[in-house]
């Protein structure tokens, strides 16, 4: 596999104090089986969508203060993660995890950009990211959610090179970041909906053959429909929260309704 451009969404995962548990509802919702935990590293888990890596789940460090909080975390690509470390505090962003390697697998650090949002960055080894991309049951997309999206576009602009483009409607301020080809990443403002109390967030959509039926498995499991299930010219969506408090969203987008939008 050719190397993923810096700045492509290459992998996401998710760090539950019930780990079964969270096996047990994405298992369910999305049709995930899974690997052997490596007790090497943390208990880190895979997730499989036919027999192909699409995301993992881990316990809590140990030692880790607080109350730990479940989460989706989405990480871009690097050629060099001690590089593009340092473009992330040029840029205004912090370092919450320094650059370390994972043995043969890869080398990564956690950041979060100057709005609030965390997310990693992933030099790849010989686990080079998703295996499985855009089918049921796979990484689809990903969304910032702000309240300060002039730092949030100028961070991601800096530190990845992003290209950028505003969706062309009145009611909502939504812009989507690329390299020159497809959307990789879109960014949406955060409405006086939210919860103050909620951060930025990177929302991590997985695809799905029936929001519908996705949202339902959710809730006979815990979790809960935040938002839709709705329809949009990209596919139908919702998004989910976990019986554990991670954020996730769904699509099919196979069921579109509506004209794409223009972008300028």
């Amino acid at each position: 596999m050719a190397a993923r451009p810096e700045g492509t969404p290459v992998w996401t995962d998710a760090m539950f104090t019930d780990v079964e548990g969270a096996k047990t509802f994405y298992g369910d919702v999305l049709g995930w089986t899974f690997g052997e935990s490596s007790t090497e590293f943390g208990n880190y888990t895979q997730a499989y969508k036919n027999g192909k890596a699409v995301a993992a789940v881990v316990p809590p460090m140990p030692g880790q203060d607080g109350e730990p909080q479940s989460a989706w975390c989405l990480y871009f690509a690097s050629p060099d993660v001690s590089a593009t470390a340092e473009r992330i505090r040029g840029a205004g962003g912090t370092v919450l995890m320094e650059p370390m390697q994972v043995g043969e697998f890869g080398s990564m650090c956690l950041a979060r950009e100057p709005s609030g949002a965390v997310f990693g960055i992933w030099q790849g080894g010989t686990h080079e990211g998703f295996e499985l991309e855009g089918e049921s049951g796979s990484y689809v997309w990903a969304e910032v959610f702000t309240r300060e999206p002039g730092k949030a576009d100028d961070f991601f602009g800096g530190v990845f090179g992003y290209r950028s483009k505003t969706m062309q409607d009145g009611e909502m301020d939504y812009r989507i970041f690329d390299l020159g080809g497809d959307p990789l990443l879109g960014r949406m403002v955060m409405t006086e909906e939210f919860p103050a109390e909620v951060p930025s967030y990177i929302q991590v959509y997985f695809a799905v053959d029936n929001c519908d039926k996705a949202v339902e498995a959710a809730r006979r499991l815990g979790g809960q429909a935040v938002f839709g299930p709705m329809d949009s010219p990209f596919g139908r969506f919702a998004a989910i929260q976990d019986p554990q408090g991670a954020a996730f969203a769904v699509i099919d987008v196979r069921t579109t309704v509506g004209e794409e939008p223009e972008w300028a």
